[in-house]
């Protein structure tokens, strides 16, 4: 058996025999759902039949319902760093970018899969509070704001992975990313300069990513769907190199 696909069959094992990713993976389905409902409920335009981002709103939820998945990616490193778990990790796989690899990969497949449902959960949640029903996956929008809310989850795991990789420690990666997220847009809304306002929607990680949700008036986004998640993912990418760059030469 290869190192790489050794190092997945035992990250898959950690994560499915461990009651933790399970109750985040969850909460996760569950307030990314609820949260999604409550604003398209509250949302008073949509009642009133205008013309709203129909799908924006039932997907909304993401907005929290990230953060368990960024706690849930810390944890499966810097778990294994508080225990010293980690050193036996690398005694049974001495490649160390092979072990983070094989974190990433299995993380962003299992977060994948719970989004995928989820997300299907919310649409379906959204014929019974939009006057106009559910959107349907049947229109190009909505089908690439659904798989892009799917995308951008899985990248939130690998960035919070990279980060908690470079960290190790749990309160700070989960500080750190948490940060990364929500500080970003509220920094924003200060900033009165509209190109530089603009260019901070641009390259925050969240309003970028968020993008992709959107169906309506799309030449008024800071930047577009896809370009949008490609800078999130440009994030996740990042922070995954440093975090294996670190765990590379970096004693455990």
């Amino acid at each position: 058996m290869s190192t790489a696909l050794h190092a997945v069959r035992a990250e898959w094992t950690k994560l499915r025999t461990t009651p933790g990713p399970a109750w985040l993976l969850l909460i996760t389905a569950t307030v990314t759902v609820a949260l999604g409902a409550a604003v398209s409920a509250a949302a008073t335009c949509a009642r009133a039949g205008c013309d709203l981002d129909a799908a924006r709103l039932v997907l909304s939820g993401v907005y929290l319902g990230q953060a368990p998945v960024a706690v849930l990616a810390v944890l499966a490193v810097s778990g294994e760093h508080s225990t010293t778990l980690i050193r036996t990790t690398l005694t049974a796989i001495p490649n160390r970018p092979a072990v983070l690899a094989a974190k990433a990969l299995v993380l962003a497949a299992a977060v994948a899969a719970v989004a995928c449902l989820t997300v299907l959960a919310s649409l379906l949640a959204a014929g019974s509070v939009l006057p106009t029903g559910r959107p349907s996956l049947a229109d190009g929008p909505v089908l690439r704001a659904s798989a892009g809310t799917v995308a951008y989850l899985a990248l939130i795991a690998v960035l919070s992975l990279g980060v908690a990789a470079a960290v190790r420690d749990s309160a700070a990666a989960i500080g750190t990313v948490l940060g990364l997220l929500y500080l970003p847009p509220v920094v924003t809304q200060m900033v009165s300069d509209p190109d530089l306002h603009r260019l901070l929607e641009r390259a925050a990680p969240m309003s970028a990513g968020l993008a992709v949700q959107a169906t309506t008036d799309l030449p008024q986004l800071p930047i577009g769907p896809w370009a949008g998640l490609g800078v999130l993912a440009a994030w996740s990418a990042a922070a995954l190199l440093t975090g294996t760059l670190l765990l590379r030469y970096r004693d455990t």
